[in-house]
């Protein structure tokens, strides 16, 4: 199957060649990236987990102004990170089984904390309990989360 344009263009752009080509560049934005998802996975997994019941003593509201600003922070690392390394070798990539996993897994992630904080995020701080509905968006987050860190991985190996 021949290669979309666009990605033969960024690919081959002075981006592409520029983060193939250094010595530093590629590693010290994968390592961006890894502290990026790092901050995004770690702050959600702790706020998820609290919504499923893990150490429900902890005030949901105090958790989540902690928690939700650092997933943002995180999330603002790692996107633009990923789309430099994914400019290095775009072609093969998106063909990638692994990596199109990885982006169906942020999609979702992306639109549930969408749904989440049009829905089940007002309820919850009103009601200061979890409802189900809040429950269910904290068991899809860790779902699309881990599997996105679980497709990013497998992209080398696939």
């Amino acid at each position: 199957m021949e290669a979309h344009p666009w990605l033969v263009a960024l690919e081959q752009s002075g981006l592409g060649v520029a983060m193939r080509q250094s010595l530093l560049l590629y590693p010290a934005v994968e390592i961006l990236h890894i502290l990026g998802f790092v901050l995004l996975v770690g702050s959600i997994v702790g706020f998820d987990l609290r919504l499923l019941g893990l150490a429900a003593r902890l005030p949901i509201e105090p958790f989540a102004r902690h928690a939700v600003p650092l997933a943002m922070l995180g999330f603002c690392i790692a996107a633009p990170m990923g789309f430099l390394l994914f400019a290095t070798e775009a072609t093969s990539i998106a063909a990638n089984t692994a990596f199109r996993f990885k982006l169906v897994c942020i999609a979702i992630g992306l639109l549930n904390v969408a749904w989440f904080h049009l829905g089940p995020w007002r309820g919850l701080l009103q009601r200061g309990e979890t409802s189900l509905a809040a429950k269910l968006g904290a068991a899809v987050s860790l779902l699309a989360w881990i599997g996105a860190i679980i497709g990013g991985r497998l992209i080398a190996y696939l």
